[in-house]
Formats: C-alpha cells, sequence, structure tokens
C-alpha cells in the first residue's frame, strides 16, 4: 500500500460566508471557542453563531497475524468512566495524518504494522465543529518495544479476537463515537474489513 492513503477531494467552498470571528475561549492547542458572524446563502447575518476548534486525531484498528485486535483499557473523562477504546491520539502541527496514526499506535502500544488502510476522516459534530478524526486500519501488527505513550491516564493493552470487540461495542463497552465508527468501518465488509 502506497505510505499515503488516498484522502478524500477538497470540501467545497463553504455556502456560509464567515463575516468576522473572534475567539471567546481560547487554551490552544487544546480548544479554542469563536463566535462567528455569517452570512447565509438567502442574504441573512448571523450575529452570534459559535464554533468548536479542536486538535485533529488519529486511531487506528490494528490487528495482528493471528487475528486480534489490539485494545486499551483507560480511563476517558470525556465520559467518566473506564472504557475500551483503539490506539490513538492527536496529531502534532502539521502532521501526516498517517504518520501519526503509526506513532501513536507504537508510543501507545509498541506495535508497529506494515499494511495500512485509510477508513476515512470524519467532523465531531456537523453544527458546532470539533476536530477531524482519522482513521485507519492496520494488519499484521506485531509488537517492537515497550510502550511509553507519555499520556495522563494509565493505558492498559488489551488483546482481543475481532468477535469480541464488535460484542464489547454492542454491549456499550465502548463508550466513544469515533472509537466505535473505527471499528465498524474496518470491520464492514464494504470497507474492506
Amino acid at each position: 500500500m502506497s505510505p499515503h492513503p488516498k484522502l478524500p477531494p477538497e470540501p467545497q467552498k463553504p455556502l456560509w460566508e464567515i463575516l468576522s470571528r473572534q475567539a471567546v475561549y481560547d487554551a490552544s492547542p487544546w480548544i479554542r471557542v469563536e463566535r462567528q458572524r455569517i452570512r447565509l446563502p438567502d442574504g441573512r447575518v448571523i450575529d452570534d453563531y459559535h464554533q468548536l476548534l479542536l486538535p485533529d486525531y488519529a486511531i487506528v484498528f490494528a490487528e495482528t497475524d493471528d487475528g486480534r485486535v489490539i485494545m486499551q483499557r483507560q480511563y476517558k473523562h470525556g465520559v467518566g468512566c473506564v472504557t475500551l477504546t483503539l490506539p490513538g491520539g492527536l496529531l502534532r502541527s502539521g502532521e501526516d495524518a498517517l504518520l501519526g496514526a503509526q506513532r501513536e499506535l507504537l508510543e501507545e502500544t509498541g506495535y508497529e504494522a506494515p499494511d495500512w488502510r485509510f477508513l476515512g476522516q470524519f467532523v465531531q459534530n456537523s453544527n458546532y465543529g470539533g476536530s477531524r478524526g482519522h482513521l485507519f486500519a492496520a494488519r499484521a501488527a506485531r509488537w517492537v518495544v515497550a510502550p511509553d505513550a507519555g499520556d495522563l491516564e494509565e493505558i492498559e493493552v488489551v488483546m482481543m479476537p475481532r468477535a469480541e470487540v464488535v460484542a464489547a461495542l454492542g454491549r456499550n463497552e465502548i463508550q466513544v463515537s469515533s472509537f466505535a465508527a473505527a471499528i465498524a468501518m474496518a470491520t464492514h465488509p464494504a470497507f474492506g474489513g
């Protein structure tokens, strides 16, 4: 596979014209909230529309040669509980999404994979924005080094058969929608799963 998966075409020009923007809250690079003044296609002007700006991230659905999926069990403060997750994390400024996904897989789990497939990129909230998630599937992952995530939370790496991952999703043991989306896409036949 090419080291850089084919990305979707550039989005078309927004139909809403941003006339001005003002930071209401700025804790960059982690979060920024903007108040925008926008003009709609029919000419109406909205003086108080809010946008949430968060850094992009990558998520990896990685499988070993024997069909086990590399999962993680960790506390996620956004959902307030311990949940199953996939490896992944924030992209560094200007970092290629695939390289960021590969870095996160290695840092968090100690695994590398030679075979990567791009699943898509998605925005978390269609009205207020948020971050853009870049989803990947990796095959033939193999352990090469002890993990060193440097994250705030403790990460327990959990190896699970694919069927058990899907079952855990059905039991609501995976609380974050971007992880659920990556699992669904990576295991669905329409996406090569």
